[in-house]
Order: structure tokens, then sequence, then C-alpha cells
């Protein structure tokens, strides 16, 4: 029993040494705004909560609004907003609980509070319809608001979207989250992080130094992990057919072949769901294909939206 004592003071020393080299903490929010902010005007005031919003191309075109996926940023969008915006109005913004924008105050990250920004942000940039492009997560919020907003959205483009249910959650129940993931606030191994990107890209070499970069920056900006574990902790799957079945919107999906986040199968479901949806299938690339390709990936999205809307 002599050597009981010494052997827990090792043991307690070796969590501690665990626990430091594992701990990450946030980075300065000033060492973010002065890598990510392009300009201090870009912070709005919307529905409560300071967005981090970027707003390019011609004042009177037609507008386009761009809704990243979960862990990510309106950089995301760079290469498409950069295009785009020589021909349509491109707004993009961090939503709450990500990037620069940060934790929504009022700890609301359901469905109903992400759309009511959403039309919030239409209202003040006095955009009475717009076209909506989402990503995963993005593309949940874009088809639902569709749904519900139909005289706001002239066209739906959905990338890989969010919404039907996956292995892990239930329609009508709260997920469980696992322990491990709510120690995020506290640690994120810059190698497991990537790891858990890799099977966005259906070809990994596609997921560059400066991208796995931007995706960690983004990660660790003050607040943003606790509010994404708020978020887990607050879906409430519906089951999505009722919903889609009112969208009236033309809708182009866009899906990779080898997208190892919602794999492509899903786009059959969405397909019967939707009234006026078409897919492009998009071979050899994952879940971010504008990430991955971003002129093969825009190219059938620039043919989408030229085209002259079916009247009513």
């Amino acid at each position: 029993m002599k050597f009981a004592i010494p052997a827990l003071i090792i043991i307690a020393v070796l969590l501690v040494c665990a626990g430091a080299w594992l701990y990450t903490p946030d980075r300065p929010r000033a060492a973010l705004e002065a890598k990510y902010l392009a300009n201090p005007a870009d912070y709005r005031l919307v529905a409560g909560i300071r967005l981090h919003l970027r707003d390019t191309g011609p004042s009177g075109a037609p507008a386009i609004i761009l809704l990243h996926g979960f862990g990510s940023s309106l950089q995301t969008w760079d290469p498409w907003a950069d295009t785009l915006s020589a021909t349509y109005r491109v707004i993009r913004y961090d939503l709450p609980g990500f990037g620069l924008t940060g934790p929504d105050p009022t700890g609301d990250y359901s469905d109903a509070r992400a759309m009511a920004i959403l039309l919030a942000v239409m209202d003040q940039l006095g955009l009475k319809r717009a076209t909506l492009i989402g990503n995963s997560m993005g593309g949940k919020l874009a088809w639902q608001f569709a749904a519900t907003h139909p005289d706001r959205v002239d066209k739906l483009v959905l990338i890989s979207p969010d919404g039907f249910a996956s292995p892990g959650f239930e329609y009508g129940r709260k997920p469980d989250v696992p322990w491990m993931l709510k120690l995020l606030p506290y640690t994120l191994p810059r190698g497991m992080f990537r790891a858990s990107l890799l099977p966005a890209y259906g070809d990994p070499t596609h997921l560059t130094d400066a991208t796995l970069a931007r995706y960690y920056d983004n990660m660790l900006a003050p607040g943003d992990r606790a509010a994404m574990i708020a978020r887990m902790s607050q879906v409430l799957l519906q089951d999505p057919i009722p919903l889609l079945a009112k969208i009236q919107a033309p809708t182009l999906l866009v899906w990779g072949e080898k997208d190892g986040m919602i794999p492509f199968t899903n786009s059959a479901d969405y397909l019967r769901a939707i009234p006026h949806a078409t897919l492009v299938a998009l071979p050899g690339l994952g879940h971010v294909p504008f990430e991955e390709a971003p002129a093969v990936s825009l190219l059938p999205v620039r043919h989408f939206l030229a085209e002259p809307s079916a009247p009513g």
C-alpha cells in the first residue's frame, strides 16, 4: 500500500498533462477578424444578433442568398460568389453559432429561429424575393423557408441538403449528444478535426491546407463550439415530406456522387417529394462541390439561374 499514494499522484499528473496537451482554447476575435473580416461594415445587427454578412454585386440585380452547412462559414462560397457577383446581387452570412457571427444571444438554434433571421435579413436588405442556394444544414434552411415563405423565393438550389432522418436521429425526438462531442468546447486536436472533414470530399486531396486552416480557425471563434453543441441538442427532425410538397419554386438538386456526409441516394427522396425538382449528379465529387470543383459545379447552377421561371 505504500506505493498507492505516489501512484495516484503520477496518474493525476499524467491526466493533467494530457488535458493540458489536448486543451484547445478559442482564438482571439481580433486575430480572426484581421484574417476573415473584409470590412467592419460587414457586421449587421439583424433580429437581435450581430451577423457577419457580405453583400456583393450590383444592388439592383436579382438577389441570391448563399447558406452554408454545419461547421462552415461564408468563405466556403468564395469561388461561386466571385463569379456570380458579376451578374447577381450575392448575399451570404455566417449562420448563428458559426464563424464571426458567433453565438446567438437568445440561445435559440431552432429551425424557426433560423428562418426568422433569414426573413429579417431579406427585409433589412430590401429584398422582396431572392433565389436561395443552400448546402447541407443551409440546404435544409433553404427548403424550409421556400416551403413556408413561397412568396419570397424565386428559385431554389439545394446542394446535398439535410432534412431526412439519418442513423442516430429520429423524427420528433431530440438526439442525445454523445459525451465525447460535449468535450468539443475544450479540445479540438487538429489531426482529428482534419479526419472529420475528409468524408466531405470526393477526393481527399482536395482538402487543402488553406481550406483546413479556414475551417479550423472558424471552429475556434469565441463561443462557437459551445453554440454548436447547443444547436445539436436542439435538433428536432420532423418528417420533411409534407413540407417539401409545399415548395412552389423551381428547384435544382446538386449532389456529389461520392458524398460521404449525406449519401447521394438521398437525392431520390427529394426528387419524389418536391413538385418541381431536377437533379444534377456530380461524378467524383463530395459534399462541398463548390469547394472541390467550383467551375464544374457552378456551370449547371448558372444554366438553371438563367432559365426563365414558369408563370405563377
